[in-house]
């Protein structure tokens, strides 16, 4: 893997249901994802056992629900999920964006 990242040369990987992402890039115990949703796209809650996630607002706005407490996120705000955390959004605006962090890395993204 490449130490850089270049945005423009880095194609979408579309998930379904107004869904997309990009990894930015790796190692073995670290892992930066940027998923950009279509207006009223949910990311369906759920937890991960063996993954802590970061989840940063770039663009957009979105609801978001973590170990049951509901807010509204907009850029520069963000949310942290630990393992066996429940977690999930609701993007509010098209093109929201967020840059999720996860500890170790997500292999099944590889």
């Amino acid at each position: 893997m490449s130490p850089y990242f270049l945005d423009a040369d880095t194609p979408w990987h579309e998930l379904g249901d107004g869904i997309r992402r990009k990894v930015v890039g790796h190692t073995p115990e670290l892992m930066s994802v940027l998923v950009q949703f279509d207006a009223g796209a949910i990311g369906t809650p759920h937890a991960h056992d063996a993954h802590d996630q970061i989840a940063y607002v770039i663009r957009g706005a979105f609801e978001c629900e973590v170990g049951g407490v509901k807010r509204v996120l907009r850029p520069g705000d963000a949310f942290v999920a630990p393992r066996l955390v429940m977690h999930g959004v609701v993007a509010l605006e098209a093109g929201s964006t967020l840059l999720d962090q996860f500890s170790p890395r997500r292999d099944d993204y590889l």
